[in-house]
């Protein structure tokens, strides 16, 4: 099973991590929107990586 990690380079861990058959790009870019607001608009670099297993 595939998974997209989101990822916070500054604070060095993972905000979440989301099914790749269920979660396409538009739906984790909401999230980042909603749930991972704080980090974005603290100015954060966020990364998007894909993780299998």
């Amino acid at each position: 099973m595939e998974f997209r990690e989101v990822y916070c380079i500054n604070c060095k861990k993972i905000l979440g991590k989301y099914n790749r058959e269920f979660y396409d790009e538009d739906k984790i870019n909401e999230l980042l929107k909603t749930s991972h607001s704080t980090h974005v608009r603290g100015g954060h670099q966020i990364n998007i990586r894909f993780v299998s297993g």
